[in-house]
């Protein structure tokens, strides 16, 4: 479980900014449960998703998103994980394997979500905060997902049900050759 509470490069909750977003959020809540929440709705709400805002800047890890105000579901994931694991709340990192349009004409990208570990039902959830659109509906819920996107297994699509402690090496090197969020594809598979 120490795993899903380190900081790392893309996860780097000890940033005096997240550290501020953390007491406020912390301030607000009435305990673990209403933190984790609250969390999600932040990232979700407050944070937009760069392709919806048309975004240049390309934010590469969880502080940049929150100075920038935006990020790709890659980063938001590492945003909400830092908020979570800076005030001691397990958290991963999970993906899906969807398609860049309605059909693979166009090829697919890796979508990131959350994984957080709820101590009071021994159990973890699946949170997605990517920001809600038109056709995308996350919410926070303890007993049933609400993700983004469901994954269409007849378009190649896949739900990989994985919990990884960081964000994929491979998604950090994507990003870091990028100057602009339209530059932004992934070639591989989990």
């Amino acid at each position: 479980m120490n795993d899903y509470l380190i900081e790392t490069q893309s996860i780097d909750y000890n940033d005096e900014n997240i550290q501020k977003k953390v007491g406020h959020l912390k301030e607000l809540s009435s305990d673990d449960i209403d933190y984790i929440e609250r969390c999600f709705m932040f990232v979700r709400d407050e944070i937009p998703h760069s392709w919806d805002i048309n975004a240049s800047v390309v934010s590469k890890k969880a502080s940049e998103v929150l100075a920038n105000k935006t990020g790709v579901c890659w980063t938001k994931s590492c945003l909400l994980a830092a908020l979570l694991r800076a005030n001691g709340i397990p958290s991963g990192i999970s993906y899906q394997l969807l398609t860049r349009a309605d059909g693979a004409s166009d090829g697919y990208i890796i979508h990131a979500f959350n994984t957080v570990y709820i101590e009071q039902l021994d159990k973890w959830i699946r949170l997605d905060a990517r920001g809600n659109k038109e056709n995308v509906n996350a919410q926070f819920s303890l007993d049933e997902e609400h993700l983004a996107y469901e994954t269409r297994s007849e378009l190649g699509e896949i739900d990989y049900h994985n919990n990884q402690t960081d964000l994929d090496e491979r998604l950090v090197n994507v990003l870091a050759k990028c100057n602009e969020v339209s530059e932004i594809r992934t070639d591989f598979e989990f």
